[in-house]
C-alpha cells in the first residue's frame, strides 16, 4: 500500500487536507502504482541473466491517460535504484521492471544488473517521481510464495 494512501487513511478532516496539500499533485494523484513484486523466482539462484531476469517488479497504469515516468525512480532499501529514461506507460497498462539484461521495449524494461536485487526474505520497493516524491511503496517480511501483489 503507497505512503499516501496509507498517511490518509490515518487522518482525519483539516489535518488530512493539511497532508494533501503539502504534496506535489503529481504524487497525490499520480495513477501509477506498484502492482506485483517476484522477489524469488522459482528455481536456484544463477548468474544465469535469464534466472535474473524472473526476478521483476510490475507498474500499474489504473488512469485514464499515458504517465511519462522520465527520472522516477523504483528502489529497495539498501541503495539499489532503477531510474526510468525516456519512457511513457499507457492508460491501463502494465511494465515489466526485470532486474538483468535486455532490450526494452513498451512493457518490458531492464536494470541490466548481473545479480538479484530484491531480498527473499524481507524487502521494500519504493516508486519514487522524479521530484523524488514517494508514490506508492510495497514491501514484504517472508520468503513464500516468492512474490507479493502490491
Amino acid at each position: 500500500m503507497g505512503m499516501t494512501r496509507t498517511v490518509v487513511a490515518g487522518l482525519a478532516g483539516a489535518a488530512a487536507l493539511t497532508v494533501m496539500a503539502a504534496e506535489p499533485a503529481s504524487a497525490a494523484s499520480s495513477t501509477v502504482k506498484l502492482y506485483k513484486v517476484v522477489y524469488d523466482p522459482s528455481g536456484t539462484d544463477t548468474h544465469a541473466n535469464s534466472q535474473i531476469d524472473r526476478e521483476y517488479v510490475v507498474l500499474k497504469n489504473g488512469g485514464k491517460k499515458t504517465v511519462k515516468l522520465a527520472g522516477w525512480t523504483v528502489r529497495d532499501t539498501k541503495k539499489h535504484v532503477y531510474t526510468f529514461g525516456s519512457f511513457s506507460i499507457k492508460a491501463g497498462k502494465y511494465v515489466y521492471i526485470h532486474t538483468g539484461r535486455g532490450t526494452d521495449t513498451s512493457t518490458n524494461v531492464y536494470q541490466n544488473r548481473g545479480w538479484y536485487v530484491w531480498n527473499n526474505t524481507a524487502d521494500k520497493v519504493s516508486l519514487r517521481t522524479s521530484a523524488g516524491t514517494t508514490v506508492d511503496t510495497c514491501q514484504w517480511k517472508h520468503n513464500s510464495p516468492g512474490h507479493v501483489s502490491c
